[in-house]
Order: C-alpha cells, then structure tokens, then sequence
C-alpha cells in the first residue's frame, strides 16, 4: 500500500491558503471607507453636487442606528440583537450578525455639514451629504 506523502490534498491546502491570504487583504483599510466585509455593507458615490453614503441595514429600526458627522468624517454605528434560538435549538452554523458595529467614512474636505440628510426604509439607509455651491462645477460665460 501507498501512502500519501502529505497528510491532506495538496491542492486543498494551496486553495485554504489562497482564501485565507484574500480575507486579510479584504480586510484591509479602502480609500474612503474603514474596511470591507464588515456590517452593514455600504456603498458610497459622489456626484459633482453630493456624497451618497447607502447602507443596508436590515432588520434594524431608524431608531438603532446613530449617525454623526464631524469634522469631515461620517460614522455609522449601533447594535443589532441577536435572534434567540427556537426551542431551545443548536446552532450549527451562524452567519447573520449581530451584535454593536460601527463604520466610519472619511469624506471629502469640500462637503456641507449643515446640508446632510438620512432615511431608512426597508433596510436600506441613504445618507446624502452636499458639496459647498463654491465647490460645485459652473459653467462659465464667455464674453
């Protein structure tokens, strides 16, 4: 009998390896944003007139969200309750979260902070954060 010169599928562990390496780079800081892969899942844009911040939020009130905004810097937190076990049930595997989150989105230098607006329905929450009318593209006339 042949044994196996290594314990497990050579190809396994390269694929166990690859997925691993690209968890931590996934993790890693973006441009504009804290991190990627965490809750909620956000999507930010940018037009020559707003920021649009769109976070899905499912499950969770208006209410249990807290959004601040200083000085440039936007941050999303609050706390999702975890959902009890029916019956008295085991888990065996878990992939909603719950429990406090918190993202926080560097924005740019040229937004109004008195000009932010947010509203949350069926999950999803839409933050609309205005550019400065200096800031704004103009078109100019030629004389």
């Amino acid at each position: 009998m042949r044994q196996a010169l290594f314990p497990r599928d050579l190809f396994a562990e390269f694929d166990r390896l690859q997925r691993s390496m690209q968890e931590a780079f996934e993790r890693s800081p973006a441009i504009r944003g804290a991190g990627r892969g965490g809750f909620p899942a956000i999507n930010i844009g940018v037009s020559p007139h707003s920021v649009e911040v769109v976070a899905l939020v499912p499950g969770l009130a208006p209410e249990a969200i807290e959004l601040h905004l200083e000085k440039g810097v936007l941050t999303l937190s609050g706390e999702r309750p975890a959902v009890a076990a029916e019956h008295n049930e085991n888990l065996h595997t878990q992939e909603r979260f719950s429990g406090a989150f918190r993202r926080v989105i560097n924005l740019p230098d040229d937004i109004d902070p008195e000009q932010v607006s947010a509203r949350c329905r069926d999950g999803v929450l839409h933050v609309s954060i205005q550019r400065r009318t200096e800031a704004q593209p103009r078109r100019i006339q030629i004389s």
